[in-house]
């Protein structure tokens, strides 16, 4: 069976990501792919979701950097090893709302813990299995707030203060020139055109 792909979609808040998935895989599903869509933190199981409920409720603003990281990975522990891995052995094409390089920005360049050691414990969490393909949506930190407050309510990463969000995007723009596996996208165009972008280079990928 030929192994499949691992595609992940990461930026800033507000860049779009979920729309852009719901597109993408919509368009490799008319084309006969088998598709397995995801996220992070929480996709999974029960586990994964109630330690996204703890990292992103506002109940737990003060929480420490590290303690965040940690629930991060944990998650992905879960993620990888019982959905992700099993799905990519079966030959599907495995799309992620945020993956590795969102602990990168948010807990390395937006907290400030070491990034060689989030890199040291992310090959750990993923057992090696990096992206095929990451793809950066990017939108300016003031235009993906704005997006964001749009939705219910800000959770407890997207009410941090304006200067952490700049270092976040910073963080994403800094990993978009650290290999060809990154697409760099210019998240502030039309929703269609940034879509027919993304689906050209994912058929690229996959050999269509």
């Amino acid at each position: 069976m030929k192994p499949g792909y691992l595609i992940t979609l990461e930026g800033p808040e507000g860049a779009g990501k979920s729309t852009q998935i719901g597109l993408l895989e919509e368009a490799l599903v008319s084309r006969g792919y088998s598709v397995l869509r995801s996220y992070e933190p929480g996709g999974g199981n029960a586990l994964t979701k109630k330690i996204r409920e703890l990292l992103l409720s506002r109940d737990n603003v003060g929480m420490c950097e590290e303690t965040e990281l940690f629930l991060m990975l944990a998650a992905r522990v879960e993620h990888v090893k019982k959905l992700i891995l099993p799905a990519l052995c079966e030959g599907k094409i495995v799309i992620c709302d945020r993956f590795i390089d969102s602990s990168l920005a948010y807990q390395g360049y937006g907290r400030g813990l070491p990034l060689k050691i989030i890199s040291d414990m992310n090959q750990f969490a993923i057992r090696g299995r990096y992206p095929d393909l990451t793809l950066i949506l990017d939108v300016s930190s003031e235009v993906g707030l704005e997006r964001a407050k749009k939705k219910a309510g800000l959770d407890r990463i997207e009410m941090e203060k304006l200067d952490f969000h700049h270092r976040v995007r910073d963080g994403f723009l800094q990993l978009s020139e650290e290999g060809e596996q990154y697409y760099l996208v210019d998240a502030t165009r039309e929703v269609g055109k940034i879509h027919l972008e993304i689906l050209g280079r994912v058929l690229k990928l996959v050999g269509a």
